[in-house]
C-alpha cells in the first residue's frame, strides 16, 4: 500500500516535536538532511533503556546481560535496514565522522606513499576531510569534478582510478543538491583497480531502500539520526574485511568485528533508539519480516516525499529572482532535497523570513563546502535548504511556497 497523506496525518501524532508552535504558526521541520524529528517510540527506547539497562555489557549480572542482548538486537537491526546478512557486519559509534576518520586512519595504514585514493568534489565534508587529511602521509588524493547541474563528471571519474587507486570514497546522494550518485559504476571501476569502496549513505539512507549486498560496497556508512533516531553513526563493513584492517583500539577491548573499531563505552541508550526507529519505519511497509517491511516501508516513503518535494521545485521555479540546484526530478533518482538563492535576498535572511512563520529549513553550506565553491556560492551565504521527511505534508508545503512567494516580491 502506497503512504499516503493519511498515513502522514497519522505519524505526525507519533511526533511530539510537532505540536510546537512559533509566532502562533505551528512549526514544520523542513530540515530533514541537517536532522530528523522522534517518534514516541524512539523516546520510549531510550528511556526504558536508562531505567533497566544502564550498565556495561559483557558482565555476569541480569542488566550488564541485557545490554549485550540490546545491542546485539541494535546490530540485527541496522543490518535489516541495510540489507546485510548479519548484525556481525555492523558497528556503532559516536557519529558517521568519528567513524570514517577511524576508518580512514586504519585504511591507510595498509598503503604506502604514493597510493591514491579518489574522492568527489560532490560529497559532504564527512567524505572528503579523513582522506584530505591523508596527503599528510603521502598519500595522494585526486578529486572527481562537479558539473554545475549537479552532477558528477563520468568520464572525469573513470580518469582519476588508476593502477594505484586503493580506495574510492563516495557519497551516495548529496545533502545540498539532492543529487544521487551511481555506485555501480564507481564499483567497476573499483573492481578494475582492486581498490575499496566507501560509501556514503547518510544522506541516502533517510530516502531509498538500501542493500549493500547488491551494491558490492566494502564500507558504508550513515546516521540514524536522519531516518528518526538519535546521534550514533553506523558502519557496516564487508564480511571479513574489518578484522583485516590495523584500526585505533586499546588492547583491552574486543579485538574482533565489530567490535574492532568501537572505542570506549557505547551510548547503549542510543543505540536502542536506533532499534527502534527501524522498527518504527517498519510499520509503514508490508511483508513477512523487518528486513522485507523496511524495504516496502522505504519504497512508499520515498514516494511520498519525492511528490512534495517535486511540487516545491516545480513551484519555486516559477519565482522572479529564485534560483534552484540540482539536477531535476526527471533527470534520474534523486533524493527529496532542494536548495535555492533568491536574488534579492541572503541565505540567512530568507531563513529568518521563514523561521518567523514557524518555517525551519536551513541556510549555509551544510558541510558541502566544496560544491558551494564550484558553484560560486561559498561566499555569498550559501544555499537555502528543504529537505522533505514522512511527516511533512501539503499544508507545509502550502505555506512554505507562500512564504518565498511573499519574500519574493519584495
Amino acid at each position: 500500500m502506497p503512504y499516503t497523506q493519511s498515513d502522514c496525518r497519522r505519524a505526525r501524532a507519533d511526533f511530539p516535536a510537532l505540536a510546537r508552535s512559533v509566532n502562533g504558526h505551528a512549526v514544520a521541520f523542513l530540515d530533514g538532511p541537517g536532522g530528523t524529528q522522534v517518534p514516541h517510540a524512539v523516546l520510549d527506547a531510550i528511556h526504558t533503556a536508562y531505567v533497566e539497562r544502564n550498565a556495561n555489557f559483557d558482565g555476569m549480572f541480569r542488566t550488564s546481560v541485557d545490554v549485550g542482548h540490546a545491542l546485539a538486537a541494535a546490530r540485527a537491526a541496522a543490518a535489516d535496514f541495510l540489507g546485510a546478512a548479519s548484525g556481525a557486519t555492523i558497528s556503532f559509534g559516536a557519529n558517521m565522522t568519528t567513524l570514517n576518520f577511524s576508518l580512514s586512519h586504519a585504511l591507510a595504514r595498509a598503503l604506502q606513499p604514493g597510493d591514491e585514493i579518489v574522492i568527489t568534489e560532490l560529497d559532504h565534508e564527512a567524505n572528503r576531510g579523513p582522506w584530505l587529511k591523508l596527503r599528510e602521509r603521502g598519500i595522494v588524493v585526486r578529486e572527481v569534478a562537479l558539473r554545475r547541474d549537479g552532477l558528477l563528471d563520468r568520464d572525469d571519474f573513470a580518469a582519476q582510478v588508476g593502477p594505484r587507486t586503493r580506495v574510492v570514497a563516495l557519497g551516495m546522494a548529496s545533502n545540498a543538491l539532492g543529487t544521487v550518485t551511481d555506485v555501480a559504476c564507481a564499483r567497476a571501476l573499483c573492481d578494475e583497480v582492486g581498490a575499496w569502496l566507501v560509501v556514503d549513505a547518510v544522506h541516502y539512507a533517510a530516502h531509498f531502500p538500501l542493500d549493500v549486498e547488491a551494491l558490492g560496497v566494502d564500507f558504508l556508512l550513515c546516521s540514524a539520526y536522519k531516518f528518526y533516531g538519535p546521534h550514533i553513526g553506523i558502519l557496516y563493513a564487508r564480511p571479513g574485511l574489518l578484522d583485516e584492517l590495523d584500526t585505533d583500539r586499546l588492547r583491552t577491548q574486543k579485538q574482533q568485528a565489530p567490535y574492532r573499531i568501537e572505542t570506549g563505552t557505547l551510548n547503549h541508550a542510543a543505540i536502542a533508539g536506533v532499534t527502534a526507529a527501524i522498527d518504527y519505519l517498519a510499520t509503514f511497509g508490508a511483508g513477512t519480516n523487518r528486513r522485507a517491511r523496511v524495504m516496502s516501508a522505504m519504497r512508499d516513503i520515498h514516494d511520498y516525499e519525492t511528490v512534495l518535494a517535486r511540487r516545491y521545485y516545480d513551484a519555486v521555479r516559477q519565482l522572479d529572482g529564485v534560483s534552484v540546484y540540482g539536477p531535476g526530478f526527471d533527470d534520474g533518482p534523486r533524493a527529496p532535497t532542494v536548495s535555492i538563492t533568491c536574488e534579492r535576498h541572503t541565505p540567512k535572511d530568507v531563513a529568518a523570513h521563514l523561521a518567523e512563520r514557524g518555517l525551519q529549513v536551513w541556510h549555509g553550506h551544510f558541510y558541502a563546502m566544496r560544491v558551494l565553491e564550484v558553484l560560486d556560492l561559498a561566499e555569498r551565504g550559501g544555499l537555502i535548504r528543504v529537505g522533505i521527511s514522512l511527516y511533512n505534508d501539503d499544508p507545509e508545503i502550502d505555506r512554505l511556497i507562500d512564504a518565498l512567494a511573499t519574500l519574493a516580491r519584495s
